[in-house]
């Protein structure tokens, strides 16, 4: 199995170390009820995407798309029902040393610290949230703004993800990408798993300092990208 080396590790939350696959697809499928709007399309365009991002691209009159931003917004934050932790997401975290990974969510901090919360993960020491930013994936400004506040390069961190939007936003921000989950929408090459079940985790050397994982075969012929 090939090692990894990397000063900082990067995560995306829902669909990379938390599953709420259930819940996001409930959630618009209320919000296409009310609009009558294609749920797959929704879904297809809200996958990696702050809510308030996707209820106005769908509804471009200002006052409603506010008021269905707030209601949708306080749905998810709570509720919990079915929200899991992706396989292997717990032991690896558990883990990873201090200070060397970091959460980059589409999600607002305070529905971060829920779903965290409910799939049984730790919160890191550092969560830059929708709240943090002013543009979306895929938009590279969440993981720029973690690596630089983690006092790293771009080049220096690992980005997993598991959405087009999201994967695009890692690869413009100068990491390295690994998508975990199923996500084949993307035109680009990044290792591909499954979980992080079969991902290792070994102190790394004085002369790198930071964490080196040992990691399985990608699924499929894809590699890993910006060596």
């Amino acid at each position: 199995m090939p090692l990894l080396q990397a000063h900082t590790l990067l995560f995306d939350m829902d669909g990379t170390l938390v599953d709420s696959t259930a819940l996001v697809e409930s959630t618009w499928a209320g919000f296409c009820e009310r609009h009558g709007l294609d749920l797959a399309e929704v879904l297809a365009f809200a996958h990696g995407r702050p809510t308030r991002e996707t209820v106005h691209h769908f509804v471009t009159d200002a006052s409603p798309a506010a008021s269905e931003t707030r209601r949708l917004v306080a749905h998810e934050e709570s509720e919990t029902t079915g929200i899991t932790a992706v396989p292997g997401a717990a032991g690896l975290l558990a883990a990873l040393p201090p200070g060397s990974w970091a959460v980059v969510t589409s999600a607002s901090r305070t529905l971060a610290e829920v779903r965290l919360g409910a799939a049984g993960l730790p919160l890191p020491e550092l969560l830059v949230s929708a709240d943090d930013i002013s543009r979306g994936k895929p938009d590279p400004e969440g993981y720029l703004r973690a690596a630089r506040l983690l006092g790293r390069a771009p080049r220096d961190t690992v980005v997993f993800e598991d959405s087009p939007a999201g994967i695009r936003a890692g690869l413009a921000s100068g990491a390295r990408t690994v998508v975990i989950g199923t996500c084949t929408a993307h035109d680009h090459e990044a290792e591909r798993h499954p979980d992080f079940r079969d991902f290792r985790v070994t102190p790394a050397g004085p002369s790198h300092p930071g964490v080196t994982l040992t990691v399985p075969e990608p699924v499929g012929d894809s590699r890993l990208v910006r060596r």
